[in-house]
Parts: C-alpha cells; sequence; structure tokens
C-alpha cells in the first residue's frame, strides 16, 4: 500500500475488483456523509456503553469530523457498483478512519493503532449500517426534491391565478371537448404536484426508521443492549431528527419493499412531468399550423437550418429526465426482491434512487425558471376555438335530448356553422334562446353559471303557451 493511501487493502481489493461505472460512493450525494454520522453515533454509543477506550472514541469521532467539514472524493474511490451487500463501502469508510485516528494518537503512550474491524465497527456489520445509511441520505435528497416541486408549485399557481378568467378549449382524445378555462387547466397541474409533494413528505418520515442495530441477520449479534439504546440517541443529537428502530429487524434487513414505495413515487411526479412537458409541446405547437394557444420563452434558436424556428427545449429536456426516473424504477423493482436474509442489491437501488432525485431536483427549477414562468397565451385564439366547439351541443342534449343535440351538431359539422347558429337554423330553438345559451362561451366552464341556463329554458319549454319548435 502506498504511504499516503487514506484507505486500506479491503478498499483497495475493491477498487480492483469492481471498477466499472466511474461513479463512486463518494458521487452518491449524502451516501459517504450518512455512514460517517453512523460511524460517529457508534463511536460514543459504544463509549458510553463502557465498549470502547476514551482515547479512541474521540480519535475516531476527530476524523469522522475533519473529513465531515469536506469529503476528499479520493478518499472513498469504491465503485457504485459493488458486490457483497456494500461490504466494500462500509469497509472504504472503516479504514480511511482507523488509518486517520491511528495517525491523530501517534506518539501517545500506551495508546494502539485503531483498527476499522475492531474499534470504527464496533457492534455494526455492514448489513445494517448500509441501508440505514441508505434512508439517512435518500431521506435528506428526498427533501431537496420536495424543495424543487414548491418551486414548481408556486409558478403553477402563479400563471392558475393570471388565467384564471381566460377562455380555452378543452381537448379528450385528442378531440375538441367544452370549454374551460386556461387557470382551470393548470390548476390541474398545481394540485397534481402538491399531493406528490406531500407522498414525498409521508415518505421522507418512513426514511426515519432504521435497520441499526441489527447487526448482521436481524438478531443485533454482536452489539450491546447499551450500545442499541444510545445509537439511535447519538444519531439524532447529531442529525437534529428522531431516527428509531424498525419495529422488526429481520424484515428492515430482508426486505426492500420501502425501496419500492420511494421509486414509485419518484416515477409518479416523473410521469406527471412529462405529461406537463408534453402538454406544453402540444399547446405550443404551430405557430401557424398548429394549436398554437400558449407561447413558451424562446431560450434558443430551435434548427440550423430553418431561421425562425424556435422549439420548446425545456420540456423536451424534462421529459427525457422523467424517461430516465421511469427506466430506474424498473431497476428498483427488480432489485428489491433480494433473497432470504439480506437483500445484497442495495447498491444499485441506491445509485438509481439517487440519480431519480438528483435529475429531477436538477431539472425542475430549470423548467420553471426557463419554460413555465415565462408561459403566455393567446386569449384570441383561446376564445374562438372555445366558441367554435362543436361539444357545445352538450347543453342542448340537456335540453332538448340527446338526438336533437346529435342532430344539430352533425348539421354544424357539415355546414360549418357555430352550434348556436346550426341550432337556430335545424329549427330547434329561437335566435334569441340562441343568443342567451351561447353568447358567452365562459358560462360553460362554471357548473353552476350552466345549471342555471338549462333551468331556466327548460322551464321556458314547459310553459303551457310554449309551443314546441319542430325540428327534423
Amino acid at each position: 500500500m502506498p504511504y499516503d493511501t487514506a484507505y486500506g487493502i479491503q478498499t483497495t481489493r475493491a477498487i480492483e475488483n469492481f471498477s466499472i461505472s466511474g461513479r463512486t460512493i463518494a458521487d452518491i450525494e449524502g451516501f459517504v456523509p450518512a455512514i460517517l454520522l453512523i460511524k460517529q453515533a457508534a463511536a460514543r454509543a459504544n463509549h458510553q456503553a463502557g465498549e470502547l477506550d476514551t482515547s479512541i472514541a474521540e480519535a475516531i469521532e476527530t476524523a469522522i469530523t475533519e473529513q465531515l467539514h469536506g469529503i476528499k472524493r479520493g478518499d472513498f474511490p469504491v465503485d457504485i457498483y459493488h458486490g457483497g451487500g456494500g461490504t466494500a463501502a462500509n469497509m472504504n469508510v472503516n479504514e480511511v478512519l482507523a488509518n486517520r485516528a491511528s495517525e491523530i494518537l501517534v506518539g501517545r503512550k500506551g495508546s494502539d493503532p485503531v483498527h476499522p474491524n475492531t474499534h470504527v465497527n464496533m457492534a455494526q456489520s455492514t448489513n445494517d449500517v448500509i441501508p440505514s445509511a441508505m434512508k439517512i441520505a435518500i431521506g435528506n435528497e428526498l427533501g431537496s426534491l420536495r424543495g424543487s416541486l414548491a418551486v414548481l408549485v408556486e409558478a403553477l399557481l402563479e400563471k392558475e391565478r393570471a388565467f384564471k378568467d381566460i377562455l380555452k378549449l378543452a381537448r379528450t382524445c385528442l378531440q375538441d371537448a367544452l370549454p374551460i378555462t386556461f387557470g382551470q387547466q393548470f390548476s390541474g397541474y398545481r394540485a397534481a404536484f402538491q399531493r406528490q409533494a406531500q407522498d414525498l413528505e409521508g415518505l421522507e418520515m418512513t426514511c426515519l426508521t432504521l435497520p441499526l442495530g441489527a447487526t448482521a441477520v436481524g438478531t443485533g449479534f454482536g452489539s450491546s443492549a447499551a450500545y442499541r439504546q444510545f445509537v439511535y440517541k447519538e444519531l439524532g443529537m447529531l442529525t437534529g431528527k428522531a431516527y428509531h428502530p424498525e419495529d422488526n429487524l429481520f424484515d428492515g434487513l430482508q426486505n426492500a419493499d420501502h425501496w419500492i414505495r420511494v421509486s414509485g413515487s419518484l416515477k409518479a411526479i416523473a410521469v406527471t412531468l412529462s405529461k406537463l412537458s408534453s402538454d406544453l409541446r402540444l399547446m405550443s405547437s404551430g405557430p401557424r399550423a398548429g394549436l398554437a394557444e400558449i407561447t413558451l420563452p424562446a431560450v434558443q434558436p430551435g434548427s440550423s437550418i430553418m431561421p425562425g424556428k424556435v422549439n420548446p427545449v425545456m420540456p423536451e429536456m424534462m421529459m427525457q429526465v422523467a424517461f430516465r426516473v421511469i427506466g430506474n424504477d424498473a431497476t428498483v423493482t427488480r432489485a428489491a426482491e433480494g433473497e432470504l436474509d439480506l437483500n445484497v442489491w442495495e447498491s444499485v437501488i441506491l445509485d438509481a434512487l439517487s440519480e431519480s432525485i438528483r435529475l429531477m431536483r436538477k431539472a425542475i427549477p430549470l423548467f420553471v425558471s426557463g419554460c413555465v414562468s415565462g408561459i403566455e397565451v393567446d386569449s384570441k385564439r383561446g376564445l374562438a376555438d372555445a366558441s367554435g366547439s362543436l361539444a357545445l351541443s352538450t347543453i342542448l342534449a340537456a335540453i332538448y335530448g340527446y338526438p336533437a343535440a346529435s342532430a344539430v351538431a352533425k348539421h354544424a359539422a357539415q355546414h360549418d356553422l357555430p352550434i348556436g347558429q346550426a341550432a337556430v337554423e335545424y329549427g330547434l330553438m329561437s335566435e334569441q334562446d340562441s343568443r342567451r345559451l351561447f353568447a358567452d362561451p365562459s358560462a360553460f366552464t362554471d357548473a353552476e353559471r350552466s345549471e342555471r341556463l338549462i333551468a331556466d329554458l327548460n322551464a321556458q319549454l314547459h310553459e303551457p303557451s310554449m309551443q314546441p319548435i319542430p325540428y327534423v
């Protein structure tokens, strides 16, 4: 081993065995710091339990504090893709801390070198340290993602308020439907992300439950009752969070379905982001031969050959991030199966989840600033589309019945007429009633207003003096 190497022989063997991805455990946000915090809590707990000498405990804690002030990536070179259920990652941290703690103790009379297994790993196993560190790291990352979602929700809420009275045509099955307002449409987007942020908050709470103290197989063998009591107290003091043990430590080691729930929530966010992005691409399509009912910010030229072309690059970026997250969910689902008494696929689960969170956490603010915040609507185009929809015949069905309304809709389509005019030409209603019903398409966006219109005309039709208007 080179003299100036921070780690030891087990880490070196892992480098030789697993140099695959170019991504190390230090590249997984918050992962190495989470292991360090566990080691710090463990050193304190073992000292309080009377198992670890004061000088060694202090040296280990000093070594941990130095690393927490600035993780040295080169000290943690183990590839994230490694076998053994995370043993290489755990031993990498153990060796770095043991070597540094031993340096700290040099010159003290009667002090022995600190051993990575005997001292730093005391009362622990890779099998309970790594899943615990995963929950600490991912729990913190979920909080950061929730912050990004809050930015998106606020931007959508601003558009919801700004567009609340601007009419547009809704579309179902990519076909013309009833009128809505742009504000109503954006309220649907906003509500979805608000709900998903609440889901993340619940998952953050589940990440407070750790299998720490289970040691190798869930029995707690090799750890004292005092350690198991003190380690959670110390971890709480270090992090300010109320970490506590799993109800069943065997479950905590065997099963990884928790990560399926986390990944499923991330996938739901990604799918909703993709849907919003796809909608924005459709609504901004054109500008002369598409829907062109909204305009997105022009953040860069859209073509190397067609002057003036502007592409919806920010939604397209967001959709590609979503595709990756959806793929990562498949990885987590497969890796969560495990077998027997330990899930050993936690490295790839961690990498997939961390990547999904990181991509969305970084992409969402860019999507907001480069796209959502700058969305503008074409109110004239929206009003024209909403006023010309054949789906306005729906209100005729509520008054005259479906067959009559269907006949008017077909007449309007054949002769390229608005529904109101077609209803008059077809002999279904008078011009006066047509104006009352269709003069303001915004009435169709409000259930109470449309209900009053229908009730008034129905009452008029049932007056004794009122003769029914014939129609073919």
